[in-house]
């Protein structure tokens, strides 16, 4: 599954958002493809949507946005969500989430490997830096992905943890 530009497109909609430009347009990417965009200035949340040539990508992102993550996949108890993205295109769909908690980088770590493991992912990377721990992987049958983080932010005891998972439709 490919973001054929879609986190590009994203990150120049939250910047007119930010700039306090328009709340909808219309835009060309480099490569001719045509999409538009809308940001909800009351709640912050942005929409885009872009033609393809392999079909329609849509991306929704802001705090409010529902989290809906693959079967198997749960937020972790006591998280509160900073921000949540959603892809959706033709070959799949993929989730973005961004969320602090009380619990340390090692706990966040633990809850997301038993949920991978159970999905038949197979942990390919782990890493454990300045206080934070990563961890991803992939399950190669279904095409799903995952990878998180999880890292302290010095803030009143908190960590912050960023869930991305993406799957293939099949």
């Amino acid at each position: 599954m490919r973001f054929s530009g879609l986190t590009l497109i994203a990150a120049a909609t939250l910047g007119l958002a930010a700039c306090g430009s328009e709340a909808s347009g219309d835009f060309t990417t480099e490569d001719g493809e045509e999409g538009e965009y809308s940001v909800d200035y009351a709640t912050g949340e942005t929409n885009v949507t872009l033609d393809t040539p392999d079909g329609e990508v849509s991306m929704r992102s802001g705090s409010d946005v529902p989290v809906d993550l693959p079967a198997g996949f749960a937020l972790m108890p006591g998280a509160t969500v900073v921000s949540n993205t959603v892809v959706d295109q033709a070959d799949g769909r993929g989730a973005l989430v961004t969320f602090t908690t009380k619990k340390s980088p090692e706990d966040i770590a633990a809850f997301y490997r038993r949920q991978a493991e159970s999905a038949g992912i197979a942990i390919q990377i782990e890493t454990t830096m300045n206080g934070g721990k990563m961890l991803g992987g992939e399950n190669e049958a279904t095409g799903t992905t995952f990878s998180i983080t999880a890292y302290p932010t010095g803030e009143d005891g908190l960590t912050m943890g960023q869930l991305t998972i993406g799957e293939e439709r099949r």
